[in-house]
Formats: C-alpha cells, sequence, structure tokens
C-alpha cells in the first residue's frame, strides 16, 4: 500500500485524520481529463468531473476512518492515490468492529445513491437536458461513477472490501487466523481473474489492479500463517494483552532495539537481559497494541473465608 510519508501531500485534517495525496494522482488526472476531453463544451467540467470521482473517494475513507473511530479502533490517515484510496484503519482485534470499520465505506455510496438519483431525475424534470446540458451530463457521470465504484469495492476479493467484509463474517465462525486464510485464497483466485480480464481488454489499469490486489493477498497470506503458528504457542499464565485479552506466548519474540537481541519480555520484566535497556511499553503479539506492563498482569482472586 502507499505510504502517507513517501511521496504524498497532506491537503487538510478533518476530525484528527489527516487526508495525503499521493503525487501520481496529478498525472493520471491530467491524462483522464485529456482523454474525456469532447465529451463536454468546456475542459472545465472535465476538471469538475475528476473532483467529484474525489469527493467520492475522499467521503468513502471518511467512512472507513470515522466508523473505525467510533468503534475505539486508531484510525489518523487517508492516502487517495490513481487506484482509489486507501484509509489506514487499526479497528480493535473483534470481527463486530472489523466488520463495521470495512462495510462502513461501500455504505457511504450506498447512501449518495439516492442523493444523485433525486439530483438526476429533478434536473430531468427542470428540462436542463436542453437548457443545461453539460451539469446534467455531469449529474449522470457522477451518479455511474458512485455505482461503479460501489459495485467493484463489494467483490468479494481481498483486499477489496467486498473480500475485507467477507474475511470479518468467517471470523465469527473460523476465527482470525483461519478468515483471513480463506479471504486471501479467494483474493488469489480473482488476481488471476483481473490478470485475465488485463490481457483481454488490454489495459493498463486492470493490470495495476491485479499487481496491487497480488501484493496485498499475499502479504495476507503470511500474516495468516504467522497468526496460525503464534496461536499454537504455549501461553504464560498471570498475564492478559488489555485490547484482545490474549495471554502472551512464552518464548523470546520480542526484539531489543537497542542490541538488536531477542527475549522474553514478560520473564525479564520488561527489560532486556542482554543490555538492561527498560521498555514503558509492551507489544501484544497478536494484536500489534502497546501496553505498560502493569496493565498486562492479570489480577489473582483471593479465595472468599468461611
Amino acid at each position: 500500500m502507499p505510504s502517507a510519508r513517501q511521496g504524498s501531500i497532506r491537503l487538510f485534517r478533518f476530525a484528527g485524520i489527516d487526508l495525503f495525496l499521493h503525487w501520481s494522482w496529478f498525472l493520471v488526472a491530467a491524462y483522464e481529463i485529456q482523454n474525456r476531453k469532447g465529451s463536454y463544451s468546456s475542459v472545465t467540467w472535465n476538471v469538475l468531473e475528476y473532483l467529484a470521482l474525489f469527493l467520492i473517494v475522499t467521503t468513502h475513507e471518511f467512512g472507513h476512518a470515522l466508523a473505525c473511530r467510533q468503534v475505539g479502533g486508531r484510525a489518523d490517515q487517508i492516502v487517495l492515490w490513481p487506484l482509489g484510496g486507501v484509509a489506514y484503519v487499526d479497528p480493535p482485534p473483534r470481527p463486530g468492529a472489523t466488520l463495521w470499520s470495512i462495510a462502513a465505506g461501500p455504505l457511504v455510496n450506498v447512501a449518495l445513491i439516492p442523493i444523485l438519483w433525486f439530483a438526476v431525475t429533478a434536473s430531468q424534470s427542470a428540462g436542463m437536458a436542453t437548457t443545461a446540458p453539460d451539469l446534467f451530463q455531469l449529474l449522470l457521470v457522477v451518479s455511474w461513477m458512485n455505482g461503479r465504484l460501489l459495485a467493484f469495492n463489494i467483490l468479494p476479493i481481498y483486499p477489496l472490501d467486498g473480500g475485507q467484509i467477507l474475511r470479518s463474517l468467517l471470523w465469527f465462525v473460523m476465527g482470525r487466523a483461519r478468515s483471513l486464510m480463506v479471504a486471501t485464497i479467494l483474493g488469489l483466485i480473482g488476481v488471476v481473474g483481473f490478470i485475465g480480464l488485463a490481457i483481454y481488454e488490454q489495459s493498463v489499469w486492470y493490470g495495476a489492479l491485479a499487481v496491487f490486489m497480488l501484493m496485498n493477498c499475499w502479504g495476507g497470506l503470511q500474516h495468516a500463517r504467522a497468526l496460525l503458528r503464534l496461536a499454537k504457542l504455549p501461553r504464560r499464565d498471570g498475564f492478559s494483552c488489555p485490547t484482545c485479552n490474549t495471554s502472551p506466548p512464552v518464548g523470546e519474540f520480542w526484539k531489543c532495539g537497542k542490541c538488536g537481541q531477542a527475549f522474553d519480555t514478560f520473564q525479564s520484566h520488561a527489560a532486556c537481559p542482554h543490555c538492561g535497556a527498560q521498555y514503558a511499553q509492551t507489544k501484544c503479539l497478536d494484536c500489534g497494541r502497546l501496553h505498560p506492563m502493569n496493565d498486562w498482569m492479570v489480577a489473582s482472586v483471593a479465595p472468599m473465608s468461611r
């Protein structure tokens, strides 16, 4: 995925969320505007059309980010780039929270359907197809773009929203690791389909999407394997992650940032036994959240006297 700190321009900050625009967006915008030149009486309308696409994608990504915040997750960056947008969301490691964080994006497009339909219908009734053909054409195209983006995003192919929604639903019955494994395998099948479509249509964009999806599916598959290995490890009693309530594994799975040596932070009380470096927070290997060591300790309940 693109990084908000690499080749991107910060546009604004809303509700604690920074919106970035990747530099390549301008190149593609210039190409698309030039390619559709002639569909309106002035190129200004082509610019407005592309800005409308920018607005739809932006609201979609803010849907993801705000929903993630609503369930107690972290979301502070959105990057827009030629293939769409990426909201950097980190919901709590629960299937319901993840499902809502992902589904909220397409639901924004669903909410826009009646609004855009009303705008098109009202303008047609007002005779704008004759009196203001450019504006009427713009409304039609924007409505079509919103519907197409929705249909594309809900395809059950990881890492598209549809694929991640499928993964979240499977999570309820299969668990975190196996649901991700199934979703990424299905995503790889979808990648093959997109490669075939790119060859058939001779489309660079479909090819770029196939590469993007392949990279994310492969990364997701590796993450699923790591989660499966992690689930088989013995767990340490007396400690539990405050976020996901999972006990930490027993073993040297934490790496010292000072000397580079691996150690068991729960055995050494959040200090590297090799160089003595102290760590104020300990990372959960299951959900990735950081918490002070004291917050990990599970209070023992003393038996009641009779």
